[in-house]
């Protein structure tokens, strides 16, 4: 799955598809400087992004340090915020 036109191909959202793409990478190395990550492109730039998340980064700033079109930004905090949204689930009462 390394070409774009695969990726986009197997999913009907960006958010779908980014979430296959991402799991058959199969790496999720630890970003161990989140603004140099962002600043320089390299391959592992998407996790960086995520942890730029995590860490309470806005779309607006991380926009500003990598210059990736705010489409896409948007998109990939939608799915952070899912995350946090299903990690966090409150005790159901029966």
């Amino acid at each position: 799955m390394k070409s774009v036109g695969e990726v986009m191909s197997i999913g009907r959202t960006f958010e779908e598809t980014i979430q296959k793409a991402i799991y058959a990478i199969n790496d999720q190395d630890f970003v161990e400087n989140v603004d140099k990550e962002l600043v320089n492109p390299m391959d592992k730039r998407i996790f960086a992004i995520s942890t730029a998340f995590y860490h309470g980064y806005s779309v607006d700033k991380i926009w500003q340090m990598t210059n990736i079109d705010k489409w896409f930004l948007t998109k990939l905090e939608n799915i952070f915020n899912m995350e946090k949204r299903l990690s966090y689930a409150p005790p159901r009462r029966f």
